[in-house]
């Protein structure tokens, strides 16, 4: 161990500057988020990984939870990413394909593909759930408002009230449905969103069949 303590360090010596020695100790830790679980990332876990001493580490964050509070955003930006990238590629008109790949980015996201995900849905992990999932849905409805409902709105003569709180209430349920029921089919998941949302049959000459309106 004095072997280990002294090359640690000697590495911790190494100057940089303050916003890269902090992404290196976040990327650090959502390797080993990753690779162990959240509930197995200690401050001392992220300081051997890093090459550094636990006293570096609470130099820049108070705890692993702060840590991993940054990791949810990660993910959370992730998502959004994709989002705008779905936005970006569909074509006018074609709302069934639109609803299709859109079922089928959210089902990508929250499949438990790695140990983070996975540890979400431990019941030791509820708090850090709610929190994500909170913050994950009002990044996820303010995107969808920027883009794709303000397009919708311009080709299809839509004035949609309360959209925030009908998309907010719609991407809970999503999350929720396909974490609790992976096979629901993603026909059924589109029918959820077309009926919802009230959306218009394929075909850029539709016109409005409803709205969401203001009680």
């Amino acid at each position: 161990m004095p072997d280990v303590t002294a090359r640690r360090s000697a590495r911790s010596r190494l100057s940089k500057q303050p916003d890269e020695r902090r992404s290196e100790i976040v990327r650090a830790t959502r390797a080993l988020v990753v690779e162990r679980g959240v509930a197995a990332v200690t401050v001392s876990a992220i300081a051997d990984r890093v090459g550094v001493t636990r006293g570096l580490i609470y130099h820049y964050f108070p705890d692993t939870g702060a840590l991993i509070d940054l990791i949810c955003e990660d993910h959370i930006d992730e998502f959004v990413a994709d989002i705008r990238r779905w936005d970006a590629a569909r074509t006018p008109g074609d709302i069934d394909g639109a609803l299709l790949a859109c079922v089928r980015l959210f089902r990508h996201h929250l499949h438990d593909k790695d140990l983070f995900r996975k540890d979400l849905g431990r019941s030791e992990n509820a708090g850090l759930y709610i929190r994500f999932v909170d913050r994950a849905v009002q990044a996820i409805v303010d995107c969808l408002q920027a883009t794709t409902v303000e397009a919708y709105q311009r080709r299809h003569r839509v004035d949609i009230d309360n959209v925030a709180e009908v998309f907010y209430v719609l991407v809970f349920g999503l999350i929720g449905l396909v974490r609790a029921r992976p096979g629901v089919p993603d026909d059924v998941l589109v029918a959820i969103v077309r009926q919802t949302l009230h959306l218009d049959p394929n075909g850029p000459d539709s016109s409005p069949t409803a709205s969401i309106t203001k009680e």
